[in-house]
C-alpha cells in the first residue's frame, strides 16, 4: 500500500476515501468506459466459453473467454493458462461480481485480459436478497498492484478495531462548540458512514463533515501565519508630500483607473503600518499591475527605504527595468546630470551581467545610492547587500521556490536592526476566490479587473489545421497582413527543438496526445518552414530560454524597435514581454498547453491602439476535450472563468503549482471549486479560533490534527510563503 497509494499509516487508510458507490442492484455503465485505464465495473456474466488455440508451433493452448453485461453494453473478459477452468466453474451465465482490470480493446470488442474478480451472491432469502441488493459498495481509488475490494477488507479491520478500543487516539480537529453549532457528525460516525453507508444520506452526511475537517485545520494553518505576521516588527513606509511618488504622478500622462487606486490605496496603507504587509495583487494581463508596484516601490523610497522587485526570468527581468526606467524618465536618474533633485537610481541585478556592472550594482545597494532593484535569482545571493531594504515585490510568484523568496525578505535591516520588509505578491494568473482562501490564504488579496484605456479587444479563432487545412493557410495570410499594416506577430511553440529533448516533449499529458503520436512543433523547424514558405520575405526571429541572455535581449530590443516582423517562441515571452505594436499570435500546437497558459500568451497581443488577434492552431479532432478547451479560450477574455473551467478539468495540484503540492495532498474530500461555502465559514471560524488562543492550547486535539496535516516542509511553505 505504501508504495503504490502512498497509505502508511491506519490514518493513512481512514482517510483514503471511496471515489464512489456501486449498488449491487444498479448495474454500471459499460458503454463509456476509458481505455487503457485500470477500472472496476458491476456486472453478470451472460456466457462463458473455453477456446482452443494454436500456439504458433509449441502446441495448443486454451482461452477462456466470457462475455459480462449491464444491460446497456457488453464487454469481454479474458483468461489464459491452467486456471481457465477454474474461473469457468466460478463464473457461470446469470452470476454477478466486480471486475477489475485495465480496458483493452480485441477484435473491436471491449476486453478486460485477467481480471481480478470478486463475485457477489447472495443467501436465497428474499430479505437478504434485498438488503444485499441495496447496500453501498464502496469502490476506492485503486491500481493493479491493490484492488479495490482488498482496500475495502483493510478499512473493514480497521474500522472493527478502532470501534472496539472507544476510538481511542482519534483525534477530532474540530472543537464542540463549532461542530454542534453547524450541525456536523461527530468524526467516528462519519469514518463510519463514508466507508460502510446505509443510504445516500450517509454519505453526503459523511462527506460535509470530512470537508469541514479538511478546509478548517488548512484555515487554521493559514489564520496562524497571518497573526504571526502582525506580531513581527516592521518599519511603517509613508510617502512624504511632493516627494518622489507625487513628482512622478505629476508626470503621468494618463489617469490611473478606478482600479489601481483603490488598490494602491489598500498597499499604501498596509505600507503605513508597523507589522509587515502580506499582500497578492492579482490582475489580468495588461491590468496595470507594474504601474500599480512601481508607485508602491516609489512610497517607500520616498520613506528612506529601497524596494526589490523580483521577477522569474532575465528577460523579465530587463523588460521590467526598461519600461520602469522608461516610465520614470529623470527620476530614474539619481547621481547623474539632469537628474531630478528627487530622483533615485533604479538598478538592474541578473546573473549574466559583466563584472563591472555588478560591481556597480552591489555598491549601489549596499550605499542606498540606489531605491530600486529589479533582477533575477541572482539578487538572493549571499554577497547582495542591501542599506534598507523596505518592499519586497515578486513577480509571477509561482515560478519562484519558497527559499527564494524568503531568502530575500531575509535582507530586511533598519539602523542595523533585523526587520521584516513588506511583501507584495503579484499574478497576471487570474486564481479564483477559493483557490485564493486555499492557497495564499495568508496573504490579503487585491484584484485589478479594470483594463487601462485604450487597450484593445482580442479576437481569438480556433484554427483546425488538419480538418481543414486552408484554415491554415489563412492564418498565415493574416499575419503578412498584420505586418503589411505596419503592425507585428508572434507564433508560439511547445518546445525549442535544438536536439536537446525537452522533457516535457518526453512526458504524454493526454490519452490524445498519446493517440497522436507526433513530438510537440518546435521554434527552430517551425521558423525554417515559416521563412522558406509562407512568411518569406518578412524578418523572422527566434527567441527561447537556451539563447544567452544577451542575445534574448538583443532579439526583444530589435522586436520592441520594430526591427523584428515576427517572433517566433516559447513560453518565454508568457509574461512581462510588453511590445505594443504586436497584434498577431498564432500558437500552434495550442492543444499542448494549459487554459490559463494560453490566456497569459493570449495578453501578449492587443497591448496598443489597434486590435488583437490570436489564432490557436490544432491537429485535435472536433469531439475531443482539447478541442472544448481551446473552443473555451476562443469564447471569452474573462480570465477569471478560464481559471474556473482550467480548475475543473485538471486535478487541482496541477493548477495550484508543485509549491502547493503539500496543500493538495491534504485534500482528498475538499474540491477547492465546488465547496466556496465550507470554505468561506471554516475561515471565519479558524480566524476566531486563532484570535482567541494563538497557541491552541485550549485545543490540544486541533493542534494534533495541525501538525499531521503540516509536516516540516509544509509548514516551512506556510511560514515563507
Amino acid at each position: 500500500m505504501a508504495d503504490h497509494l502512498d497509505l502508511r499509516t491506519v490514518g493513512d487508510l481512514l482517510h483514503h476515501y471511496p471515489r464512489r458507490y456501486a449498488e449491487r442492484g444498479e448495474l454500471t455503465a459499460l458503454a463509456d468506459l476509458p481505455l487503457d485505464e485500470h477500472v472496476t465495473v458491476v456486472a453478470q456474466v451472460a456466457d462463458a466459453r473455453v477456446l482452443t488455440f494454436n500456439k504458433g508451433g509449441r502446441g495448443k493452448g486454451q482461452r477462456l473467454e466470457v462475455t459480462i453485461t449491464d444491460g446497456s453494453g457488453r464487454m469481454q473478459l479474458v483468461f489464459f493458462g491452467r486456471a481457465v477452468f477454474f474461473h469457468q466453474k466460478e463464473l457461470l451465465p446469470g452470476r454477478r461480481g466486480m471486475f477489475a482490470g485495465k480496458v483493452g480493446v480485441f477484435n473491436r470488442k471491449l476486453q478486460l485480459s485477467h481480471p481480478e474478480y470478486k463475485l457477489l451472491d447472495a443467501d436465497s432469502s428474499d430479505e437478504t436478497v434485498k438488503a444485499f441488493a441495496s447496500e453501498l459498495l464502496p469502490i476506492y481509488p485503486a491500481c493493479k498492484q491493490l484492488e479495490s475490494w482488498t482496500i475495502e477488507q483493510s478499512v473493514s479491520i480497521v474500522l472493527d478495531s478502532m470501534a472496539a478500543t472507544g476510538w481511542a487516539g482519534l483525534a477530532d480537529p474540530l472543537p464542540p462548540a463549532l461542530r454542534e453549532g453547524r450541525g456536523l457528525a461527530a468524526l467516528p460516525e462519519a469514518l463510519q458512514k463514508v466507508h460502510r453507508p446505509h443510504t445516500k444520506a450517509d454519505i453526503e452526511d459523511a462527506r460535509q463533515r470530512l470537508k469541514w475537517d479538511e478546509a478548517f485545520v488548512l484555515q487554521v494553518a493559514l489564520a496562524r501565519r497571518r497573526f504571526a505576521d502582525t506580531q513581527l516588527p516592521a518599519v511603517a513606509r509613508r510617502p512624504v508630500p511632493d516627494g518622489l511618488l507625487d513628482t512622478f504622478d505629476a508626470k503621468l500622462p494618463f489617469t490611473l483607473t478606478d482600479g489601481q487606486q483603490k488598490v494602491s490605496k489598500e498597499i499604501f496603507d498596509d505600507l503605513a503600518t508597523e507589522h509587515p504587509m502580506h499582500r497578492l495583487l492579482q490582475g489580468e494581463v495588461g491590468s496595470g499591475k507594474t504601474m500599480v508596484a512601481l508607485r508602491a516601490m516609489l512610497a517607500v523610497v520616498d520613506a528612506g527605504g529601497q524596494a526589490a522587485m523580483l521577477a522569474p526570468t532575465e528577460v523579465l527581468a530587463q523588460q521590467h527595468h526598461r519600461s520602469i526606467t522608461e516610465m520614470m524618465g529623470e527620476l530614474a536618474e539619481g547621481g547623474l546630470l539632469g537628474g531630478s533633485e528627487h530622483a533615485t537610481k533604479v538598478v538592474l541585478l541578473t546573473g549574466s551581467m559583466g563584472a563591472a556592472a555588478r560591481r556597480q550594482a552591489l555598491l549601489d545597494l549596499v550605499t542606498g545610492e540606489a531605491g530600486i532593484v529589479i533582477g533575477t535569482h541572482a539578487l538572493i545571493e549571499d554577497k547582495v547587500r542591501l542599506h534598507d531594504l523596505g518592499l519586497v515585490v515578486v513577480d509571477e510568484q509561482h515560478r519562484f521556490g519558497v527559499e527564494q523568496r524568503d531568502a530575500l525578505r531575509g535582507k530586511g535591516h533598519s539602523q542595523g536592526e533585523k526587520r521584516t520588509p513588506h511583501l507584495l505578491v503579484m499574478t497576471a494568473t487570474p486564481i479564483p476566490r477559493t483557490v485564493a482562501m486555499t492557497v495564499f490564504g495568508d496573504l490579503e488579496t487585491s484584484v485589478l479587473d479594470q483594463l487601462p484605456a485604450g487597450r484593445s479587444p482580442i479576437a481569438s479563432h480556433v484554427v483546425p489545421a488538419a480538418d481543414k487545412p486552408h484554415f491554415l493557410t489563412r492564418a498565415w495570410d493574416r499575419v503578412r497582413e498584420e505586418v503589411e499594416n505596419g503592425h507585428q506577430a508572434y507564433v508560439v511553440c511547445p518546445r525549442i527543438g535544438d536536439g536537446e529533448d525537452d522533457p516535457k516533449a518526453k512526458k504524454k499529458s493526454t490519452p490524445e496526445d498519446e493517440a497522436e503520436k507526433r513530438p510537440p512543433l518546435a521554434v527552430l523547424d517551425v521558423t525554417e518552414k515559416l521563412r522558406a514558405g509562407p512568411l518569406a520575405g518578412l524578418r523572422v526571429e527566434v527567441l527561447h530560454g537556451r539563447m544567452h541572455p544577451d542575445d534574448k535581449d538583443d532579439v526583444m530590443r530589435r522586436f520592441a524597435a520594430g526591427e523584428v516582423d515576427v517572433l517566433v517562441a516559447t513560453t518565454v515571452i508568457e509574461v512581462g514581454v510588453n511590445v505594443p505594436n504586436a497584434t498577431a499570435m498564432v500558437i500552434m500546437d495550442a492543444d499542448r498547453f494549459g487554459v490559463s497558459q494560453l490566456h497569459q500568451l493570449r495578453g501578449r497581443v492587443g497591448r496598443g491602439s489597434a486590435p488583437g488577434l490570436c489564432l490557436l492552431v490544432t491537429e485535435m479532432p472536433e469531439a475531443s476535450p482539447a478541442r472544448q478547451r481551446l473552443g473555451a479560450v476562443a469564447s471569452t477574455l474573462d480570465g477569471f472563468e478560464l481559471s474556473r473551467i482550467d480548475l475543473e478539468q485538471r486535478r487541482e495540484g496541477d493548477v495550484l503549482g508543485q509549491a502547493q503540492s503539500g496543500v493538495r495532498s491534504s485534500l482528498r474530500m475538499l474540491t477547492v471549486i465546488d465547496d466556496e461555502d465550507v470554505i468561506t465559514a471554516a475561515r471565519e471560524e479558524a480566524t476566531a479560533v486563532v484570535l482567541a488562543d494563538p497557541e491552541l492550547t485550549a485545543h490540544p486535539e486541533l493542534r494534533t490534527a495541525l501538525d499531521a496535516l503540516l509536516d516540516k516542509e509544509r509548514e516551512e511553505f506556510l511560514e515563507k510563503g
